[in-house]
């Protein structure tokens, strides 16, 4: 990572992620955001066309690619490989061939491990340059969820790399069973909410709108799930009460993904740069970070640096014990406990 930081990326369109595991209703969500007035101006990408139920929409029109619904939506099938459908349907924007969208959904399969295509969003320069990713929203089926935790590592990684976690089929279920469910997704992933699908519906605004400027909010504890390989992932926050040198810190989080990045499943925060004077969000995923991005000022709500760790099989010690080395180039930190 070098100090050329982006500029306010506010004119990017924001993408986000809806994935979870096979049968956890990533789909039906889906539909029924399609009805919400506020998914107007939105393009989304799923993988089968016709698992949508446009029956219940007026179709405005289609070529085929891309179909368009009377309430602004475009709806494209990824008949290739998603970076190519996410520049045809930029291009067709930018043409004037489709409605101008403002932001994009894209569903992936139920065995889909989303880091390729968080790391896609934050790191190849044609996507960056129009792109950023904003929320990942993870379902997860309140009758087999915690049996598909313990058994499935996919389950385990859609879940801890969530900004928003949405519990379905919670009328099917006993309270018991989805109390249980929720608790376990809390210590998973510490930082999602959880919430629950019920007939009425999620508001999109309740799931999107989840990119680096939400990172000033109230410090995370340290939790890890207790059995099994849940035990293996963690969250924790580095706070850094002053500002950070950015060549010393840089150095430490280069040499941290290079010897764990298989085992930093995602790491997102928020920096206090001595010498920026705006706040500056850092976005990675395994080894794959975005080029650090100055963010409004409002987006840093107090002075300290906070970056959120996702890790699997890296703990807490071992990350604090490695800054410790690195904060002898400029600053004092303490780990959030």
């Amino acid at each position: 990572m070098s100090l050329v930081l982006q500029p306010h990326s506010i004119d990017r369109l924001p993408v986000s992620l809806l994935t979870g595991f096979l049968g956890s209703g990533k789909t039906t969500l889906l539909n029924r955001l399609l009805q919400h007035p506020d998914m107007a101006r939105t393009a989304v990408v799923i993988n089968e066309f016709g698992d949508i139920a446009l029956d219940q929409h007026f179709i405005e029109r289609s070529d085929g690619e891309v179909t368009v619904l009377a309430n602004g939506c475009l709806c494209c099938d990824v008949q290739g490989d998603l970076q190519g459908v996410v520049g045809t349907l930029f291009g067709k924007r930018e043409r004037g061939e489709v409605p101008a969208f403002d932001r994009m959904l894209i569903e992936t399969t139920g065995l889909a491990d989303p880091a390729p295509i968080m790391q896609m969003l934050l790191n190849q320069p044609l996507v960056v340059d129009n792109f950023r990713l904003d929320a990942v929203v993870t379902t997860v089926d309140a009758l087999h969820g915690m049996r598909q935790l313990r058994e499935h590592p996919e389950a385990v990684k859609q879940a801890a790399l969530a900004d928003r976690l949405v519990v379905t089929k919670t009328d099917l279920a006993q309270a018991a069973e989805v109390a249980e469910l929720v608790q376990q997704l809390a210590r998973l992933n510490a930082r999602a909410p959880v919430l629950q699908a019920h007939d009425r519906g999620i508001a999109p605004s309740q799931l999107f709108g989840a990119d680096a400027g939400e990172l000033a909010l109230e410090d995370l504890p340290v939790r890890e799930a207790p059995h099994d390989h849940l035990a293996e992932v963690a969250t924790f926050t580095l706070t850094i009460e002053e500002p950070v040198q950015w060549s010393g810190f840089s150095r430490w989080l280069t040499a941290l993904k290079i010897r764990h990045a298989d085992r930093l499943l995602r790491v997102k925060g928020i920096l206090n740069v001595a010498g920026v004077e705006d706040p500056v969000a850092i976005h990675g995923v395994h080894h794959v970070f975005h080029p650090p991005v100055r963010l409004p000022r409002s987006a840093g709500r107090d002075s300290r640096s906070r970056i959120v760790f996702i890790t699997r099989g890296l703990s807490r010690e071992a990350v604090e014990a490695d800054w410790r080395e690195a904060r002898k180039e400029a600053i004092q930190t303490e780990f959030e406990t």
